[in-house]
């Protein structure tokens, strides 16, 4: 019995480790170009952002590092942002929506019929445009999950439509200005809350607090994936990356404590990127755009249910176009019929830059959120340089078009290497 025993403990001992298997699951390597090829999409968006921004530094002696600059970039370009986190997990899905610009002017539109001509308060406004943004998702989302028209043609339409209806509810007419309360989502400051010898300390506060969330955030995950046996860079380069992440986060929060302290927008674009990149990562919903996005056969055989996550892409989109509707128009100080005019095309390309795949399946919000920033970078440090509106959009063009070829260039890359 005993001899049994010992054969049958000596047939289940783990076959030895193949060398390609060890070096997978080791629990941390410091060969950083290993590193940075493992994701080469995403650390390339990194690595070209930093670029841009050292360029447009250099050209502009200095002047696009401003506090005073940095803080218009961010006040300019928003609700890009806004839009590419909505855009981004509608390409993941495998879809687009062309409609966002539309959107955003017709939830404009009606907020500013309500306080501005009717003098409804300013909350009601911003309500009143978030259920406009809410219901247009709904219309979109049901042609698109439940009667099966592409994205594409039903998006195309809701462009139309819904700038119809922007040009209908104001007459074609613009509208303005807003009370002082509703301006202060976009252009409105916390400053002053800890005081500061001329410097706003609570603006440094919140920059530390991200830095210390970010920090433990990546060590909890440093964790998991060693205990799952999954790859991760030593424990020196995790170090260096945290580091070099908060070096960048203080540099950013002191040229804004030295301007006009926290904008608003930026605590709203804040609470966002937080919501929505654990959500994409962390989620089961997430886990399902996903999947639907890279094999919409295996998602439907594996039990997702597809129409209803689709319905439920198209509805946060429509929210995220609300909000970002509200920022523009807060900004704006008003509605005009014209707003919006290809917001949705840099939403696309902010996605597209940030790494998101053109096969669906593949994307970040951060990525998105890296993508927007460097188109807004670049057509900043254009802006300063006195390049001309018809150039900028060239070079904007050539930008997105090389991200996609890059992208291509990847599946290539990693189809032959197979």
């Amino acid at each position: 019995m005993s001899t049994s025993v010992g054969s049958a403990q000596t047939n289940n001992t783990p076959p030895e480790v193949p060398d390609a298997a060890a070096k997978a699951t080791k629990t941390g390597t410091s060969d950083l170009r290993d590193l940075l090829t493992r994701n080469l999409r995403q650390s390339g968006i990194y690595i070209a952002f930093f670029a841009v921004v050292v360029l447009f530094a250099v050209l502009t002696g200095g002047t696009s590092l401003s506090p005073g600059n940095i803080t218009n970039i961010i006040l300019q370009y928003s609700y890009v942002l806004v839009l590419a986190i909505g855009m981004v997990i509608v390409i993941i899905a495998g879809h687009i929506d062309l409609s966002v610009g539309s959107v955003v002017a017709l939830s404009g539109a009606v907020s500013a019929v309500l306080v501005i001509k009717n003098g409804a308060p300013w909350w009601v406004g911003i309500l009143a445009a978030l259920a406009v943004g809410i219901a247009v998702g709904m219309w979109q989302g049901f042609w698109v999950a439940y009667v099966g028209i592409p994205a594409f043609i039903v998006t195309l339409a809701g462009m139309l439509i819904f700038r119809g209806a922007t040009q209908q509810v104001l007459a074609n007419t613009s509208l303005s200005p807003f009370p002082a309360e509703y301006q202060k989502v976009a252009s409105g400051f916390l400053n002053g809350l800890l005081g500061g010898n001329g410097f706003d300390a609570f603006t440094l506060l919140i920059g530390a607090l991200a830095v210390a969330g970010y920090a433990v955030s990546g060590f909890r995950t440093r964790v998991a994936r060693i205990r799952y046996k999954q790859p991760v860079e030593s424990f020196p380069l995790f170090i260096a990356r945290v580091v070099l992440v908060g070096v960048v986060v203080m540099a950013f929060a002191w040229q804004l404590a030295h301007a006009r302290g926290l904008p608003i927008v930026l605590i709203i674009l804040g609470v966002l990127i937080l919501a929505y990149s654990t959500i994409t990562k962390r989620s089961v919903f997430g886990r399902q755009v996903y999947a639907i996005g890279g094999n919409l056969a295996a998602a439907t055989l594996s039990g997702v249910k597809v129409k209803v996550v689709n319905f439920w892409i198209f509805v946060n989109m429509g929210f995220l176009a609300a909000v970002a509707g509200i920022i523009f128009s807060s900004r704006s100080n008003g509605a005009q019929p014209g707003a919006g005019n290809s917001f949705e095309l840099d939403a696309i390309a902010a996605a597209f830059i940030g790494g998101a795949a053109v096969t669906g399946g593949v994307g970040t919000v951060v990525g998105a959120m890296v993508g927007g920033l460097l188109v807004g970078v670049m057509s900043n440090g254009m802006q300063l340089m006195g390049v001309e509106q018809q150039i900028q959009s060239v070079v904007k063009g050539l930008v997105l078009l090389l991200a996609v070829a890059f992208d291509v260039y990847n599946k290539r890359r990693a189809g032959s290497s197979r």
